[in-house]
Order: structure tokens, then C-alpha cells, then sequence
């Protein structure tokens, strides 16, 4: 039996477009940037009129959202040296944790009840998490589904093999709309090598990589520098290390530097390079994490970096300079980003394998630094196209869901 009209159609305002965008967040920044670099460009465009952030990210209150963008902060977990995990809230255990931030997902997509849930790079969520709300969104079929991919993931077979045992394949299979890459498929495609069926393929879309802007406004250098910047921190203790090396043994190194440590590079470690920092005389000047750092990206003359996918997508937008000196472990994510990306004549990758990671070799690095071809100068500019490209997919999908509404 239906319900009493309250108004005929014609008089009734259609809702306000929501989405939601989940990252799982258990270290480093690079899920919670791409989010809010998506939600940024999806409320500014008009495409949906809020968006909602679910981030296991421990900084997530130290970034500001732009307006229409809020954050929901699932409880933190941290991962262990073998690989597994604990929790980061006290007298919880992982299970009991896992179905704490379960249970926060799935009531805020309910009571938020978006248009649009975009899921960044784990087809069921840390942990299995996201699966009770999979499962009732595509019940209910009203919330188009998408599965975010950041350009490369890993090396294929460590990739099919992870899916595997996480019941990501079938996940993809059953729940997902789309599949969006962050990325072009001529420079690296992260599905190679995963089972993924003839109709998932035909669904997956080749968004371009995600076009960065300055968000905050801030001051940098007026005198000439390179910006120094491991990412989050965490794994960049040895790129920052080799850095110093350099000034500190050529002391007619040049440009200065300007060092951006990342959040989670602290404590003892931090304490250690400010005393090194310090004793260069202002060859070198360091900060803190700073979540301004797109302005010190665009003044800079070059940018010494790890090979993040976030700090890539600024290399591009701002048309920097870099070299590249990615991680090699746990995964080989970095390194086969910066590779690829060298042979396009995009960046410079100081390869651990190829060059070895000694002073001489930063030295020599830095110093052809302010000399190297630009990315546009190899055709960068064509690769940006990320965001108008989600705004499209995300408008066209939604409009979908209408007309299956009125059917």
C-alpha cells in the first residue's frame, strides 16, 4: 500500500546531491588528499551540493575542508613491521575496532543516504569493513558505487594475489558502477595481472591524473630554493638523511633547500636532522607538516621527493622539476610510478638499483636540478584532465540512478 502524495511532482524540489568518499586511512596522507582533492572539485563544480569524508587518518583535524566538505574520523589503526595490525584506541582490540568503525560507516552513509559513495582503493574496506554497507546499498540500488584506483597499486602478481585473499575481485564484480583510474592508461594500467571480468573492464574509466591547485595561500622564500618533501613522513627518514648528506658535505651546494618533514616524521628521528638542520646555517630551513605545502610546490625551483601519488599529481599540475627517490618497500608502488614516469621524460628517479643512493649521487642530482626539462615540456598538461573527468562520470551516473527512480 503507498504512502499520500504531500505534493504533486512538479512542486517538489529535488534533493540536494550528496557523496560520500571512503579511504581507509591506516598511515601516511595519500588516501585522505585524493579524497578531498575529489570532494573539492565535486562541491565547487556544482556536481554535488556536500560531501562527506569517512578517513581512518590520525591528521585528518589538522587539514582544512573547503565549504560543503566535512570529515567523519573512523578509529585509527596502526600496522605493524609483520604486516598485521593494531588498534589505536585504547582497551580495543583490531576486531573489536574493525566493527566499531563498520558500524560508523554504515550509519552515516544511512542517515546521510548519498547520491554517490566513492571508495578509495580497497574494494571491501580495511579489513572487510565496508561490505555490510556494499551489501545494503545494493539492495536498496539508490546510491551509485564507484571504486577509486590510484595509478599504480603494485607489482601485478603481489596485487592479484592481495585481492585474492581479500575477496577484493568479487567485491568489485558484484557491488561497483565504475571503476575510475586516477591515471592514463599509456602510462601504467595498476589492473593488469587481476582476473577482473570482461564487464568490470568495459566499466572502468580512465579519469587522467588529479590536477592540483593552491588551496591555502601561504608565504615562501623569496630567495631561490628546492622544496625537500618526503610525503606523510613516515618512510622518508632515509631520502631526508641522503638530503643533508649532500649539504653537508658540499658546502657550496646550491639552490638552498627548504625541508618539509611530514607529520608522522617525529620524535627522536626529527629531533636528530633539527640539530643537522641547524648546523648548515641556513643552507637549509626546515618545517613541520604543513597542509599549505601546494603554495611551497608552486615558488620552488625544483622539488627533491618520494614518489607518492599525491606529491606526483603536484609535480605535474605546478610543472615542476624533480627527483624522484621513491620507496621500495613495503611495496614497489613508487618505484614503478617514478620509472615509468622517467622514460616519459617527466621526472628524474634517483634509482637505488640503477644510480645507488650515496651523497655524490644527491649532490649531482641537486645540482642538475634547476636545469631540467619540465613535465610540460614532455606533454604533462595533457595527462590533468582527472577532475573534469569525475565530475562528468559522477553527474552522468547520478543522473542514472534518477531514471531508474522513475521507471
Amino acid at each position: 500500500m503507498g504512502h499520500a502524495a504531500t505534493g504533486t511532482p512538479d512542486q517538489t524540489e529535488p534533493r540536494a546531491r550528496r557523496v560520500v568518499l571512503y579511504s581507509h586511512d591506516t598511515f601516511g596522507l595519500g588516501h585522505l588528499r585524493r579524497s578531498r582533492a575529489l570532494a573539492s572539485a565535486l562541491t565547487q563544480s556544482g556536481t554535488v551540493s556536500s560531501a562527506i569524508i569517512l578517513t581512518g587518518s590520525p591528521v585528518a583535524g589538522r587539514f582544512t575542508f573547503p565549504h560543503a566538505v566535512d570529515h567523519v574520523r573512523l578509529p585509527g589503526v596502526k600496522k605493524l613491521a609483520d604486516g598485521s595490525y593494531v588498534s589505536q584506541t585504547s582497551g580495543m582490540d583490531i576486531e573489536a575496532t574493525t566493527a566499531l568503525r563498520a558500524g560508523l560507516i554504515a550509519s552515516t552513509v544511512a542517515q546521510y543516504d548519498p547520491d554517490l559513495l566513492i571508495v578509495d582503493k580497497e574494494p571491501t574496506g580495511f579489513r572487510g569493513e565496508l561490505l555490510p554497507t556494499l551489501e545494503h546499498l545494493s539492495r536498496t540500488g539508490r546510491t551509485r558505487i564507484v571504486l577509486g584506483l590510484r595509478d599504480v597499486l603494485d607489482e601485478a602478481e603481489v596485487l592479484a594475489t592481495e585481492w585474492a585473499r581479500k575477496g577484493a575481485i568479487e567485491a568489485t564484480e558484484d557491488f561497483y558502477d565504475e571503476l575510475w583510474v586516477y591515471g592514463v592508461r599509456s602510462v601504467y594500467d595498476p589492473t593488469q595481472g587481476l582476473p577482473l571480468s570482461d564487464a568490470v573492464r568495459n566499466r572502468t574509466v580512465w579519469t587522467g591524473y588529479l590536477r592540483r591547485a593552491i588551496i591555502d595561500p601561504a608565504d615562501v622564500p623569496e630567495t631561490p630554493y628546492i622544496l625537500v618533501t618526503p610525503g606523510g613522513g613516515g618512510d622518508g627518514e632515509a631520502m631526508v638523511d641522503l638530503v643533508l648528506q649532500a649539504y653537508e658535505q658540499d658546502p657550496d651546494l646550491s639552490p638552498h633547500a627548504v625541508l618539509v618533514y611530514g607529520p608522522f616524521l617525529s620524535g627522536d628521528t626529527r629531533d636528530g636532522f633539527e640539530a643537522r638542520v641547524a648546523a648548515l646555517n641556513g643552507r637549509v630551513t626546515a618545517t613541520g607538516f604543513d597542509s599549505r605545502i601546494e603554495a611551497l610546490f608552486a615558488g620552488a625551483q625544483g622539488v627533491i621527493c618520494m614518489g607518492g601519488y599525491n606529491t606526483f599529481c603536484e609535480l605535474l599540475s605546478f610543472d615542476q622539476r624533480a627527483v624522484i627517490v621513491p620507496r621500495t618497500k613495503p611495496r614497489l608502488e613508487q618505484w614503478i610510478r617514478a620509472n615509468r614516469a622517467e622514460e616519459l621524460g617527466l621526472v628524474r628517479n634517483l634509482d637505488q638499483f640503477r644510480d645507488g643512493l650515496t651523497p655524490a649521487s644527491m649532490v649531482a642530482a641537486i645540482r642538475a636540478l634547476p636545469h631540467q626539462n619540465r613535465p610540460s615540456d614532455a606533454g604533462a598538461d595533457g595527462l590533468l584532465d582527472g577532475l573534469d573527468v569525475v565530475n562528468a562520470r559522477a553527474a552522468a551516473l547520478m543522473d542514472d540512478t534518477l531514471s531508474d527512480a522513475a521507471e
